[in-house]
């Protein structure tokens, strides 16, 4: 079984919110379907670096909070 990984989903969610987008924008943008976009999400499959780079840029992300964001685990406190 894939490992799952964590995704910080509250603070994505805020970043999609605060810039006034749609989740099926986003998923539109990415090429995938809204059911793969939901396991991303719940990291039931990772986010490929490509489309942190789509969702970042279209959020307007910065890289500090993308690590945050999709790669919680490998932040050191």
């Amino acid at each position: 079984m894939a490992e799952i990984q964590n995704i910080d989903r509250d603070l994505l969610e805020s970043y999609i919110d605060k810039n006034g987008l749609k989740k099926t924008f986003i998923i539109e943008k990415l090429g995938i379907s809204r059911a793969a976009f939901d396991k991303k999400v719940k990291g039931e499959i990772p986010f490929r670096a490509s489309e942190v780079y789509v969702i970042s840029d279209l959020c307007k992300i910065s890289e500090s909070d993308a690590a945050k964001i999709f790669y919680p685990d490998c932040i050191q406190n």
